[in-house]
């Protein structure tokens, strides 16, 4: 009678089996490792590129923003030098307006002063005016009144020394000695500034 060990068999084929599948299992282990070492990798690049682009466009729209605003300083620069160069001119008219009115009171105070100098036996017959220069004709009965009067525009703020004695001459009359003498002599404002200085930013380039 033959016998057969067929649990023996199973056990065969059992092992045989496991080991097959402990195989399997290990390659599918280092394929799956490898797939997500390549995982991780894309993603990190992936990350990395995404990181690098997102900085670039908000270094982008810094860039841009930056630039608006320089423009709008830029306008803004430009209308203050503008203003600065309208306000100097302004500034420049209202002080040759403020000397002009000085100026209308001129002749009433230069009439005054030339009063105020004539002293007594002298009298004057003509008055001229060029410009500053007033050329002034008169009688006297001595020469101490002529050097009086002269002194007297001398030691006037409004008239500029020296004053010049043009001629004088000596008649002879009846009433005694007649001075006949021409004078001439600068006037000067005290009251008027000096020049208003040229506006600023006149014939300066305009602002880029």
């Amino acid at each position: 009678m033959i016998r057969i060990n067929l649990l023996a068999v199973e056990r065969g084929a059992a092992k045989k089996t496991r080991g097959a599948g402990a195989g399997v299992t290990a390659a599918q282990r280092v394929t799956i490792g490898a797939a997500l070492i390549l995982l991780g990798t894309v993603v990190g690049i992936g990350w990395w590129y995404w990181s690098l682009h997102t900085r670039g466009v908000r270094l982008d729209e810094e860039i841009a923003a930056a630039e608006i605003k320089a423009q709008q300083l830029r306008s803004v620069l430009a209308q203050v030098q503008k203003f600065e160069t309208r306000k100097a001119v302004l500034q420049q008219r209202v002080t040759l307006i403020e000397q002009l009115r000085r100026g209308q009171s001129a002749p009433v105070h230069l009439l005054d002063e030339i009063s105020r100098a004539v002293p007594e036996r002298l009298w004057l017959v003509s008055l001229g005016q060029r410009e500053a220069s007033f050329t002034m004709e008169g009688r006297t009965s001595s020469l101490t009144a002529l050097s009086d009067f002269v002194a007297n525009l001398e030691g006037s703020s409004w008239f500029r020394k020296p004053v010049d004695i043009l001629d004088s001459q000596v008649d002879q009359t009846a009433a005694g000695d007649m001075v006949r003498f021409t004078i001439r002599a600068t006037s000067e404002n005290p009251e008027a500034g000096p020049p208003p200085p040229p506006a600023a930013g006149r014939g300066a380039p305009p602002a880029k």
